[in-house]
């Protein structure tokens, strides 16, 4: 059967985020769905798959706990089982920020819907900015964002203080993969004192769900957290495997390139790893293989 893969956040107060997610655990589980859950004082974020039918139970039992509107859930499909299994786990943050003060609860940037988004990223006063990490802008992005190339999103804080100045960036537009990011990252702009904070409503995944091939100006692929690793336009699979070594997206071309070593290594990691540890993987991968 065909997996429906819902993606969804909600920033939403929860007094006791312990006791929701002992109940979500409990009932998720009989609906026999796979991906992750995750439930903080602030709100829950995740990416869940299985029976269509499935998915609309979870959702109907998210609205009623947390208020999560449907309209805002992205969806997509899988041939494949795209997670391994559930996991419902309790977190401080649903995304992890460390800026206490970006609170998109208390204040956030202004959203654009997917068919308004061309107009904005083209006036020529708005800096366009990617709040991705820098794994997943080498696959795709929208033409002339600004790639802050970090290693993880709570680095954006230091490369927003130490690269942006309030008064030249009067007008900043950034997107991410489904929104959540940027709920966080307008809010900590706007403390920060940049007057002008839009962001795009549902992310890429929503942009690329709505928007036209002909009228798109997406780039390349979406990086998605699960098996099929990125989508294009459409929300079409994209071409993409995993490196088991490093976890990256890699290409046919990488495969085919010498620092490519099935389970070992790729173009992307070569470099990181020692002899041992690739002495490691190659057995690791071997007893996999058996």
């Amino acid at each position: 059967m065909p997996y429906t893969i819902a993606a969804f956040y909600r920033f939403t107060p929860i007094g006791d985020a312990e006791a929701l997610q002992i109940e979500l655990k409990q009932k998720l589980a009989l609906l026999d769905l796979c991906g992750t859950l995750l439930v903080a004082p602030e709100g829950i974020n995740g990416t869940l798959a299985g029976a269509e039918s499935a998915i609309e139970a979870m959702l109907e039992m998210l609205r009623g706990a947390t208020g999560l509107p449907r309209e805002e859930v992205k969806f997509s499909e899988s041939a494949e089982k795209p997670f391994k299994r559930l996991k419902v786990r309790l977190k401080r943050e649903i995304i992890t920020f460390h800026q206490p003060d970006a609170d998109p609860s208390v204040r956030v940037g202004k959203h654009v819907v997917a068919k308004d988004w061309n107009a904005l990223i083209v006036d020529p006063d708005v800096l366009l900015l990617d709040t991705r990490n820098r794994y997943e802008t080498r696959l795709g992005s929208f033409e002339k964002a600004l790639d802050p190339e970090i290693e993880q999103f709570s680095d954006f804080a230091e490369f927003v203080r130490q690269n942006l100045d309030t008064t030249r960036h009067r007008k900043v537009a950034m997107f991410c993969t489904g929104g959540i990011r940027c709920e966080k990252a307008s809010s900590f702009m706007l403390q920060e004192g940049f007057s002008e904070v839009y962001h795009l409503k549902g992310g890429i995944l929503k942009y690329l769900e709505e928007i036209s091939a002909p009228d798109s100006r997406w780039q390349g692929d979406c990086y998605v957290f699960d098996h099929r690793m990125a989508v294009g336009q459409g929300l079409s699979t994209g071409r993409y495997e995993m490196c088991f070594s490093c976890g990256e997206a890699i290409t046919a071309a990488d495969r085919s390139e010498p620092q490519f070593e099935e389970g070992v290594s790729c173009p992307l990691c070569y470099e990181k790893t020692s002899q041992s540890d690739k002495a490691r993987f190659r057995m690791r991968h071997a007893q996999f293989a058996e």
